[in-house]
């Protein structure tokens, strides 16, 4: 990706991430790569996908795509499937819950 998860460095690697909040990926099984650190990194990763475009997703090391498949899967059900198949979502006893908003009276 461009940039990090925590400061992306465009809008699809944005998106990319935001997607995989979502989708609940946990994030000891996430990795990201800044390729702005490293040109060699950033055109070998192209080459190595035969993919034009960064930021590009793999799946336990299979090239999946980039932000616009990935965006395509995540409004098909596509990805969550994918993911869940894969084993890399936090599991659903690990999910917090949100606390309820307290109300405030009126005044």
């Amino acid at each position: 990706m461009k940039g990090t998860p925590e400061l992306p460095k465009c809008g699809f690697s944005k998106a990319s991430v935001q997607i995989l909040g979502l989708q609940g990926v946990d994030p000891e099984k996430f990795a990201a790569v800044n390729v702005l650190e490293d040109e060699e990194v950033r055109q070998g990763i192209k080459e190595f996908s035969n993919w034009p475009t960064i930021p590009q997703l793999y799946v336990n090391k299979e090239f999946i795509g980039g932000c616009d498949i990935l965006v395509a899967m995540h409004q098909s059900g596509e990805l969550a499937e994918l993911l869940e198949k894969e084993g890399v979502l936090v599991p659903a006893e690990d999910v917090k819950k949100k606390p309820a908003e307290e109300k405030k009276p009126e005044a």
